[in-house]
């Protein structure tokens, strides 16, 4: 039969606070649950709110107690079908009487998906795939992990006109503006990992938190990774206890990701020095590119990558861009790029 416009809605706003502010990344999706009534009002509504919380489901649900009974429980991903460090979602809305669900996002781990045939199979209508591109696109990082076993790779990195990160004397504080630095901030904020290698931490000694526009520390932080072989020095800042650190004893990109992973960590932003980003760029690792250009020269310096052993054009690294912005005004301004690898 298709969803009806107030399921519809509903879904809308069970997206929207999927993606409430705050909720901290990991091992598990976003996602939010609107329960309707007959009629198309509103019942309740919930989100996860992270990793052993209640699912999004489950805190609707809580939030309807008796008044769940009989209602259409619109959800952006389909509800789970196993037991983790919660309870199935499946049983949930079965023992709570809901009649239909509308869903948007298939599960695509195959340890929790299943619940739309189970819930058909209980007797409940199921409609699924509405807005299902929105819903995926609010879990991209974790679906892509889910996929391929691995987190995506977000690499940012900040450069002049003609592709330095530093100036000749080492110096490269501040190629970006205040309004760039600004939104590399909002941007860390949707990763679970901010990654750099053990010269960056030795060179620049970075905090590598994520801090507001009053450059205060947010609630919940990214794990800071440090990858390399070289021991750090106690003193470096990324060693405090502003964040958990952890350091990848590893020069091999796909070990590092692999370790990162089996954690439950399933977006890196990667925000190291050009060895790094040649590293996992010579390895295929880099799913996603965000950069900020100034509009400035240097002439000579530290090159933004390393040698990638290119030798001819014809074996260029190639990525689409997805969009093109000029973030900050006047003096202030950079162009962020952000490019996605093609296939």
């Amino acid at each position: 039969m298709g969803a009806t416009p107030a399921e519809t809605a509903a879904m809308r706003r069970a997206l929207q606070i999927a993606a409430t502010p705050g909720v901290p990344l990991g091992p598990n999706p976003r996602v939010g649950c609107v329960l309707l009534a007959d009629d198309g009002t509103e019942v309740a509504e919930g989100f996860h709110r992270g990793a052993g919380t209640p699912h999004a489901e489950v805190a609707a649900l809580t939030e309807a107690g008796d008044a769940a009974r009989g209602t259409t429980a619109v959800v952006t991903l389909e509800p789970c079908n196993h037991t983790g460090r919660t309870g199935p979602c499946v049983e949930a809305l079965l023992a709570a009487g809901v009649r239909r669900v509308v869903l948007a996002q298939a599960d695509p781990n195959p340890e929790a998906a299943g619940g739309a045939e189970a819930l058909r199979a209980a007797g409940v209508e199921v409609e699924a795939g509405v807005l299902a591109d929105e819903a995926a696109r609010l879990n991209r990082a974790w679906t892509f992990a889910i996929e391929h076993d691995r987190p995506f790779v977000t690499w940012k990195l900040a450069t002049t006109l003609d592709g330095r990160s530093a100036a000749a004397d080492g110096t490269s504080r501040w190629i970006s503006s205040e309004p760039a630095r600004q939104d590399t901030h909002r941007l860390r904020a949707e990763c679970d990992v901010l990654m750099v290698g053990t010269g960056t931490v030795e060179v620049d000694d970075p905090l590598l938190t994520v801090r507001d526009n009053w450059d205060r520390p947010v609630r919940h932080q990214p794990l800071r990774a440090v990858m390399g072989l070289r021991d750090l020095a106690p003193d470096r800042r990324i060693l405090n206890n502003h964040a958990e650190t952890l350091q990848l004893r590893t020069r091999e990109p796909a070990e590092a990701l692999r370790e990162l992973h089996e954690r439950g960590r399933r977006h890196v932003w990667l925000e190291g020095g050009p060895a790094l980003a040649a590293a996992f760029l010579s390895a295929g690792l880099v799913d996603e590119v965000v950069a900020y250009v100034a509009p400035s020269l240097l002439g000579a310096g530290t090159s933004t990558v390393g040698d990638l052993g290119i030798t001819t054009i014809a074996d260029q690294i190639r990525f689409r861009i997805r969009q093109a912005a000029v973030v900050g005004t006047g003096a202030d301004a950079n162009v962020r790029l952000t490019l996605e690898r093609t296939p």
